[in-house]
């Protein structure tokens, strides 16, 4: 009889073959509250890995770290309409506290517009303060009816920019560059995601927004995951709150605001964009560890050898890990390494070391070979460098291979339908259109110009409706 495989193959159901790479692989749990999640230590490395890669983007954009409060008073949130009404599905709501019931209940925080534009109505003054610019890493809550491990749960991690100018002007600049040059670049460079750049549609904006930039990544399914948004919040939470400033002419003038934010969702893309029937196959650049230095056996020759090359890698500037546990069969801890997607392996037993060689497992281009000991520490960063562009390009080409020009919103939906993006333009499905691609399960996921750039507006000529089926 033929061995089970480890994992469901992708091709037989991908949504079984995710929830197994995130149990196989050791990445999360599910909480002991319904759609909650327990995060795993090997999941929590690649979220602080995520974390690192976008603060340091985020300060490099001259946003500052800050923390408010989780608990938002329930009268905050109804202070701006439309956002309130967004929200209002997925809010939870705390009614006592200490025993008794409060007199005013408190929202546990879906998203920190509301607490953060009290504040900012405090320290924005004049003309001086401006801009302020803030970004928070916490836990956020929206109560989840159809929860899945790091795609949707009703408890995430994330970081949410808040920033406050003095021009329309200057906050439009702001949204579009952290939606360049921290999102985009990150993704791109460091997951190696083709991520696509669009602006929302009007049907889709977040609550309380003039204008939703987001980033659209293709699953190996090929349907639709919004990776991250920025927002454009005009004037419309600085007039609920009065956030305003004094001007050079000595006006009292409102503040023009955005906010962006991107969450543990990111690690649910990474699977499904890179996994394989295999596992995860996680990119070099954000690898908590990019080389795992494995003894077959416990020979005293094999294991000095092996912790030498560990220290060589390592100085080499590769994030490594010496696996020494010969107690545990070396083929299942083999295993666990390619279902955990660490890039390369170095295996090393008796006969390796007499022939002055090392075998080199390749997670990501796949493959094995012998390669000289003392060869390792001057090979492996090139090789992680050529799997990182491998990945960034295959990401692409399942993207360009799997998206179809259409005319019409009958045909767009039966291209998402199949498991693939189309484009269409806008003029020929305008929002009627989109309300009838809702009705089919497929949705618009941006709107792109005809070269791939952001349109300014949503009438722009040649503007191009990117519609796919999506998480």
């Amino acid at each position: 009889m033929a061995k089970a495989p480890v994992l469901t193959p992708r091709a037989d159901d991908f949504p079984r073959w995710y929830q197994d790479v995130i149990s196989k692989a050791e990445l999360a749990d599910n909480g002991p509250v319904r759609g909650t999640m327990v995060i795993r230590p090997y999941g929590y490395g690649l979220w602080e890995r995520m974390q690192r890669e976008m603060d340091a983007r985020i300060k490099a954009a001259g946003a500052d770290n800050a923390y408010f409060p989780l608990f938002i008073p329930q009268s905050y949130l109804t202070r701006e309409a439309e956002h309130v009404e967004g929200f209002a599905p997925e809010l939870a709501v705390v009614t006592h506290g200490g025993g008794k019931e409060l007199e005013e209940p408190v929202v546990v925080r879906p998203t920190s517009e509301t607490i953060i534009n009290d504040y900012f109505s405090k320290w924005v003054q004049s003309y001086r303060d401006l801009p302020l610019l803030i970004n928070q890493w916490a836990n956020v809550v929206r109560w989840e009816m159809r929860p899945r491990v790091f795609l949707r749960t009703s408890e995430f991690l994330w970081q949410e920019g808040h920033t406050a100018h003095a021009t329309y002007e200057d906050a439009r600049d702001y949204a579009a560059r952290i939606h360049r040059e921290v999102y985009a670049d990150f993704m791109v460079n460091v997951l190696a995601m083709d991520v696509v750049l669009g602006r929302k549609t009007p049907r889709e904006r977040f609550a309380g927004a003039i204008n939703t930039l987001t980033l659209e990544g293709m699953m190996g399914d090929g349907k639709a995951l919004q990776m991250g948004t920025s927002h454009e919040l005009g004037q419309n939470f600085a007039k609920a709150f009065d956030t305003r400033y004094l001007s050079k002419d000595g006006e009292r003038e409102l503040v023009w605001q955005t906010s962006w934010g991107t969450s543990t969702r990111m690690v649910g893309g990474l699977i499904m964009t890179h996994g394989d029937d295999n596992g995860l196959r996680v990119p070099p650049r954000l690898a908590p560890v990019q080389a795992v230095v494995l003894a077959i056996k416990g020979d005293e020759a094999v294991l000095a050898r092996v912790r030498e090359v560990g220290e060589k890698l390592a100085a080499a500037g590769v994030r490594v890990k010496v696996d020494d546990r010969t107690d545990t069969p070396f083929g299942r801890r083999a295993v666990d390494w390619e279902l955990k997607g660490v890039p390369l392996r170095v295996e090393i037993g008796p006969r390796d070391l007499e022939n002055g060689t090392a075998m080199l497992v390749r997670r990501i281009a796949g493959g094995k070979e012998p390669v000289a000991l003392d060869a390792l520490p001057g090979l492996c960063p090139k090789l992680l460098e050529e799997d990182q562009a491998l990945l960034l390009r295959q990401s692409r080409e399942r993207r360009e291979s799997r998206t179809v020009e259409v005319r019409t919103t009958a045909e767009a939906a039966e291209a998402a339908a199949a498991g693939n993006w189309a484009r269409i333009p806008w003029a020929d499905l305008g929002p009627e259109g989109e309300a009838a691609l809702a009705e089919q399960a497929a949705t618009v996921r941006c709107l792109v110009a005809e070269d791939g750039s952001v349109p300014r507006a949503d009438d722009a000529p040649g503007t191009v409706a990117v519609v796919a089926r999506a998480y």
